[in-house]
């Protein structure tokens, strides 16, 4: 795994053990191409990257001229390689990262708690396990809470063959592609 642009492109990332089976990091392949739809609205974005895993994400963000980001994840093995890609990559950067299980229903609010009132996300990457179901809930979760601008993009990466709603009440499905056996969702706030 590598940042594919931005400041620090060609840096290696470190990734999951082949014994930690629970992370599934995005390839080069889909992080270069979501990266190049979203072009530049990623810089000066304050980026929410849900289910982070080893952080490549928000990292790529960063690499791409993102103002800020916050991490989250519930996996402690996944926050400890995140910290690490995030020292090596950016000692400086204006990021945090939070242990969180986004499977719950109040994850979203206890986030919201420690984040100033003032800085809504402009960019959200929503990567839940595959084919577990949670990307319409989290979607829906994200839509609801406060966290996101108006005008907010989220990105939404899942197995090629679930089925996302193409409108919500705040977001409607602007694009989506598949690469191989991901699919990704680009909504857009309106």
């Amino acid at each position: 795994m590598r940042i594919t642009g931005g400041t620090v492109r060609g840096h290696t990332l470190r990734g999951p053990r082949p014994e930690h089976r629970a992370l599934r990091p995005t390839t080069d392949r889909v992080r270069e191409a979501v990266f190049s739809i979203l072009a530049d609205k990623v810089i000066g974005a304050n980026v929410l990257d849900l289910f982070a895993g080893t952080g490549s994400y928000g990292l790529e963000a960063l690499s791409r001229g993102a103002g800020s980001v916050v991490f989250v994840d519930r996996d402690r093995k996944a926050l400890e390689i995140l910290s690490h890609n995030l020292l090596h990559c950016f000692p400086d950067a204006p990021a945090r990262a939070f242990q969180l299980d986004l499977s719950r229903s109040s994850s979203l609010a206890r986030l919201q708690a420690h984040l100033p009132a003032d800085s809504p996300f402009d960019l959200v990457f929503l990567d839940p396990p595959y084919e577990k179901k949670l990307a319409e809930r989290l979607l829906e979760m994200v839509e609801d809470s406060e966290l996101i601008a108006g005008n907010a993009t989220i990105i939404v990466e899942e197995k090629k063959n679930q089925l996302l709603p193409e409108k919500l009440n705040r977001l409607k499905l602007l694009d989506s592609r598949r690469y191989g056996e991901t699919g990704i969702w680009m909504y857009v706030g309106y």
